[in-house]
């Protein structure tokens, strides 16, 4: 669809949540949103292939958004024509026993994709400077240095993450991973509708939980957090993209496209086939086709 621009939707502070959209109005059918989807997933397949064999970048894809946002039935519209070893999905959850042993950022790096592969980070590092931040006290499990009471978290506690988060995220493009950063944006109706749903179909019953009424909550206080973190860590090399996401099948192509365009800035191609096995190749397939019975 030629009406759909990515750019549109990079985040370039200062970023007002309030003011950002969660639902464009785009002429175009269901059917045609998901036709146009496979078309790109069908490319970024390709690309991905290109970039295995190319084996000098990474790409990193973040996934945040509130309760219902849809990133996991993105994940599974958008990589869906990716060969099985390109991509790699990981759900943060909280922090088991073995990770609070080891700083925040520790899980997120183990992590991290291998040359020529996806990794996408359904939740993320993110985490710690949103739930973290609505919940304060989840700060204790991590046993941080003169940290023994939510009272003693220092005025300049989150900007120090902020910072942290920056300098990782650079560490990782400098050393040939591409990061994108996506916030799927719903509105607080959306997600009533949506978590009504949960409730009304059986089929659906399953993913609802009493939590996400109380963390609906809250949502006011995601909201001013998500803007500030969104506002404190999107820069030139690993930007935010704030994607509207009321509906999710132009959310999903929204999102593929994006990824899509930036990847194709980096030209990727295999590598130019040794000259010997250029010289003799005749010759290789001669020899395999006498083999056949």
């Amino acid at each position: 669809m030629k009406n759909i621009h990515p750019e549109n939707y990079i985040v370039t502070p200062p970023f007002l949540i309030a003011e950002a959209p969660t639902v464009v109005k785009l002429k175009a059918s269901d059917d045609e949103k998901k036709e146009a989807l496979h078309e790109v997933s069908k490319k970024l397949g390709e690309l991905q292939d290109k970039m295995y064999a190319n084996n000098r970048y990474s790409v990193l894809i973040v996934l945040q958004g509130m309760d219902t946002s849809g990133k996991d039935s993105l994940i599974k519209q958008v990589f869906k024509n990716f060969n099985a070893r390109g991509v790699v999905v990981y759900s943060f959850k909280q922090p088991n026993s073995a990770e609070l042993k080891h700083d925040y950022l520790w899980r997120h790096y183990i992590a991290l994709p291998d040359k020529g592969k996806f990794a996408v980070f359904n939740r993320s590092h993110y985490e710690n400077v949103l739930v973290t931040r609505v919940h304060p006290e989840y700060l204790l499990k991590e046993n941080l240095p003169s940290i023994e009471d939510v009272k003693d978290v220092p005025a300049n506690f989150w900007k120090q993450r902020y910072e942290q988060i920056n300098n990782f995220e650079k560490h990782l493009v400098l050393n040939g991973t591409i990061v994108l950063k996506f916030f799927l944006h719903i509105s607080k109706e959306e997600q009533r509708q949506r978590l009504l749903r949960r409730l009304e179909l059986k089929s659906h019953n399953w993913k609802f939980s009493p939590a996400d009424l109380d963390e609906r909550q809250l949502w006011d206080e995601y909201q001013q957090y998500y803007e500030e973190a969104i506002n404190n860590t999107s820069r030139p090399h690993a930007p935010w993209y704030a994607i509207p996401a009321d509906d999710k099948k132009l959310a999903r192509l929204l999102v593929a496209k994006t990824i899509l365009k930036e990847l194709e800035k980096y030209n990727f191609h295999e590598p130019e086939v040794n000259e010997e096995v250029l010289e003799h190749i005749n010759a290789y397939k001669r020899k395999l086709e006498s083999e056949k019975d």
